[in-house]
């Protein structure tokens, strides 16, 4: 099986758009997406609402070895090592894109009170942004808010590539988020965004990924330990 692992990393501006126009390549390496990180909830017109010097990485390696080579041997790679990432083992896929369709629908049962991590990935058909903006951006509070939640982040490649990335404290968060069980006025954002998306799909193509954290290294502005031991 092959593993996954989720980055973020600074760097200069000028490096940060080489590697959004040319993604990198190396041996056991399946899939890169190289973005530009966002906050959650952010203006729409902001500083915070694409930070390019800020990158935000998901991949998918062959083994751990490949990676570890990655993050050792490539100027692009030792520069993800020095900041923050999570390794980690593919559960459940919802969805598709092209080049994750090889992933299983499911591998294995979570543990409903494990921590898990939560990928969505998604080509964006542009004429729908105005209604994705409408409908995400609450969305995106209430994930962001949530007392679950140990770090959540949205992420973008110009012009149609969005993507979100989350850490939760146990599958059943997560899913009563999903599915509107939470209490309060914002439990029902996301269930509400989707029946939305099912009427007319905001994207070409979108997929939810679920993933078991396998471990943590490095740091991210100053912090570290977002997966719950």
């Amino acid at each position: 099986m092959s593993v996954h692992s989720f980055h973020l990393a600074q760097m200069p501006l000028h490096r940060a758009v080489g590697v959004f126009l040319r993604p990198p390549s190396a041996s056991g390496l399946h899939h890169i997406e190289v973005l530009a990180e966002m906050e959650l909830g952010a203006p729409v017109v902001s500083s915070r609402r694409m930070r390019l010097r800020h990158l935000a990485v998901f991949a998918e390696w062959a083994d751990e070895t490949a990676l570890e080579d990655f993050l050792t041997r490539r100027p692009f790679g030792r520069a993800l090592g020095a900041g923050w990432h999570v390794r980690l083992e593919f559960m459940r896929r919802w969805g598709t894109i092209r080049e994750l369709s090889h992933l299983p629908p499911e591998v294995g049962r979570t543990d409903p009170g494990e921590p898990v991590v939560a990928v969505t990935l998604a080509r964006t058909r542009l004429p729908e942004l105005p209604r994705f903006i409408r409908w995400g951006r609450p969305v995106e509070r209430q994930v962001r808010d949530h007392p679950e939640v140990t770090l959540a982040l949205a992420a973008m490649r110009p012009v149609r590539t969005v993507s979100t990335f989350s850490v939760w404290t146990s599958a059943r968060a997560m899913t009563g988020m999903v599915f509107g069980r939470d209490d309060g006025d914002a439990a029902h954002r996301h269930s509400a965004a989707m029946v939305e998306r099912d009427r007319r799909d905001f994207h070409h193509e979108f997929t939810t990924l679920r993933f078991r954290p396998l471990s943590e290294h490095g740091s991210w502005r100053g912090r570290s330990n977002f997966i719950p031991a």
